[in-house]
């Protein structure tokens, strides 16, 4: 390795642990600053030129993550989510059905769209619902932060590193779900049983009385529409049309409104994840520019194997240590290694999101359910949190290693 090899080493690597803690010390930097610092640093560097960084855009990603962001917030303004929580609250009438059907509502629709969203939604009306019942919310909020990460993982739009690894990869929606699916139900089974068993003094078979919920607002008229377009854009997508296109589509459709004002869609899409990302791909290319990513293969390789149970193993660490986008992003470069790459590709999507379960840092879900609860009065800890984080994540990785 050249000189210039070894500095765009280790800026890719303090930028990459800047990430993974969410901060510089002493600077106000957040995850998507960082990323943007440590590029302005590479670019400065000559580590990868403005032409290589543009090439290092991952368009197809950022496309289907803008996309679904609009998405989710047509169906927010629409009172979808309103709708299902609603449901879910009067059809449970014991503690263990109500875990049953957070863990199943928040799974199911964090498969269709992008987990965090699902989190944020439903996370409040957990919260009031165990309020009203007088019931611990911790292990409900646990079933919901492992349910969204386990549920994501059946689709390409289920979360962000599946997104990267479906463009990547080219395995169509169809072919990616059927594989996936299987792991991710019989995980949300685990989640459910591991939960029940761990607090069973909150989970006695007792009945309790479906608490009143308020109305929730809905905008029928466009509540229609998505109806409308939401399964035209999944059957375009099984039909194997290109996900980020058919998601793109779809967006459009929803914006294309008389009714409502454009500006209180876009406030509900995260910019800030969108640069955050554009500045990761661009720090992780510049790897591969400086021919790093071969240096890395020649070295894990051999310890990989071209064993899929390895490579998961590898890749579920290291979605530990330095969060999960980041670890996709190293990781695809091995892919070629395995005898089989597509099956590489979905043991990737599997073991970097089921991994995001082991603690309470692992995945954004996990955070974005923590701090809500923490503004409700209710303190969700790390080690709360690992009672059952732990358990569920070693246990669906071991249905993944059996059956992707």
């Amino acid at each position: 390795m050249t000189w210039i090899s070894w500095l765009t080493t280790a800026i890719v690597m303090v930028t990459i642990v800047g990430i993974a803690v969410g901060r510089w010390p002493w600077l106000r930097a957040d995850r998507a600053t960082i990323a943007v610092v440590g590029t302005a640093v590479l670019l400065a560097c000559g580590s990868i030129t403005l032409e290589e960084a543009f090439e290092a855009l991952d368009l197809d990603t950022l496309l289907l993550l803008f996309s679904m962001m609009v998405l989710n917030g047509q169906l927010y303004t629409a009172g979808f989510f309103g709708v299902v929580a609603q449901r879910v609250v009067r059809v449970a009438h014991s503690p263990r059905m109500l875990l049953a059907l957070i863990i199943g509502a928040s799974g199911v629709l964090s498969a269709l769209f992008l987990n965090d969203t699902i989190v944020l939604m439903l996370t409040p009306l957990v919260l009031d619902t165990t309020r009203v019942l007088r019931r611990n919310p911790i292990p409900y909020l646990v079933g919901l932060a492992t349910s969204a990460n386990v549920g994501s993982t059946a689709t390409i739009t289920g979360n962000p590193q599946n997104m990267i690894i479906g463009n990547a990869s080219g395995i169509p929606y169809a072919t990616f779900t059927a594989a996936l699916a299987p792991t991710a139900l019989i995980g949300l089974c685990i989640c459910w049983l591991v939960i029940v068993l761990i607090y069973p003094q909150e989970f006695q078979r007792v009945r309790f009385e479906t608490p009143e919920v308020g109305r929730m607002r809905v905008y029928k008229p466009l509540l229609r529409k998505v109806a409308i377009v939401v399964p035209v854009m999944l059957a375009l997508m099984i039909a194997g049309i290109s996900v980020a296109l058919a998601a793109f589509l779809a967006a459009a459709v929803l914006l294309a409104t008389r009714r409502l004002r454009p500006e209180r869609i876009w406030q509900t899409v995260d910019w800030t994840l969108l640069v955050f990302f554009a500045g990761l791909f661009v720090v992780t290319g510049s790897l591969q520019v400086q021919r790093v990513t071969d240096q890395m293969f020649a070295i894990t390789a051999p310890f990989v194997g071209g064993s899929l149970v390895m490579f998961g193993i590898v890749a579920a660490i290291l979605s530990n240590l330095i969060s999960n986008v980041p670890a996709v992003l190293v990781l695809q470069h091995l892919i070629p290694a395995l005898a089989q790459p597509e099956r590489g590709w979905l043991m990737l999507a599997a073991a970097s999101t089921l991994a995001g379960n082991l603690t309470l840092l692992g995945s954004v879900a996990n955070l974005i359910v923590a701090e809500l609860a923490a503004r409700w009065g209710v303190r969700l800890t790390f080690g709360a949190y690992l009672r059952a984080g732990a358990p569920i994540t070693l246990l669906t990785l071991l249905v993944a290693f059996v059956l992707v």
